[in-house]
């Protein structure tokens, strides 16, 4: 059977004989079904039109990305560890030689997603490396294809490895997580956001919202708690969802300065 690959959002179900009637992921408020309604596709199917490409962001940090961009566009990042390498969020499309390129940087341990949106093809990603994916509990009812490769985490923080931390920070989703890596930017440490702190284009600042494409905000509250929660890091880094939207220094500043400018017009 088929496990159907949702074309707007790239989330991949369980394997059914006929497509789902609906993908629960985008009906949701923070997702949307285009104008030409729900689409289906399948991984197969999408290794005859896109491919990855992989690129060096930093000493043992990569990034992997589907060429031409698939659903959302999100890039996913391999981060290389001696306690074994972790994947940062998840793309749908997994080839061969996705798998090879990555066997030869020395595999996956481990999976960790930020939030729904990028669970992608996490337990295609799980079951050619033989990983675990690490999932907030608090997004349990949002996964789509149930496997014995999913722990889920709950509380505010989860060590990972050494240096390697996710933290929970509530908002985008209730399970919304971040991963810091204290050895990153050189020691200075890096912040891997996905959107939960969304890297606007100019590369200065960061915005908050419950959803992106639907505009709707996040309330002061809740964004003065994931700064709270951040705060207590060390950081000077941070790298987004996205290939380009990375701050390269000052983040820890570049976040305060947008907190701060976001309350201001969302008011408190």
């Amino acid at each position: 059977m088929p496990a159907f690959v949702c074309v707007t959002c790239g989330s991949q179900f369980a394997p059914t004989d006929n497509a789902p009637a609906a993908c629960p992921i985008c009906e949701d408020e923070r997702q949307y079904l285009p104008v030409g309604g729900q689409r289906w596709t399948t991984l197969d199917a999408m290794r005859r039109g896109y491919f990855n490409a992989f690129r060096q962001h930093e000493p043992n940090l990569l990034g992997v990305g589907t060429m031409p961009a698939f659903a959302i566009g999100q890039r996913a990042l391999l981060l290389r560890m001696p306690q074994g390498n972790v994947l940062w969020d998840c793309i749908t499309l997994i080839d061969d030689a996705t798998v090879e390129i990555i066997r030869a940087l020395g595999g996956i341990s481990a999976i960790a997603v930020s939030h729904p949106h990028y669970y992608s093809s996490m337990v295609e990603f799980a079951r050619a490396f033989d990983a675990t994916i690490w999932l907030h509990a608090a997004d349990a009812q949002h996964v789509m294809y149930p496997d014995p490769s999913i722990q889920f985490w709950s509380g505010e923080t989860h060590a990972l490895a050494e240096g390697i931390t996710l933290v929970n920070a509530p908002g985008h989703f209730d399970g919304a997580t971040m991963l810091h890596w204290a050895g990153g930017a050189g020691g200075r440490g890096a912040l891997l956001s996905g959107d939960i702190f969304q890297v606007v284009p100019d590369r200065k600042h960061l915005s908050f919202m419950r959803s992106y494409p639907n505009l709707i905000p996040l309330p002061a509250r809740t964004v003065q708690h994931m700064d709270a929660l951040m705060q207590r890091l060390a950081y000077d880094r941070i790298y987004g969802a996205w290939w380009d939207r990375v701050i390269e220094s000052g983040a820890k500043q570049a976040v305060a300065t947008s907190v701060a400018r976001y309350l201001r017009w969302i008011g408190n």
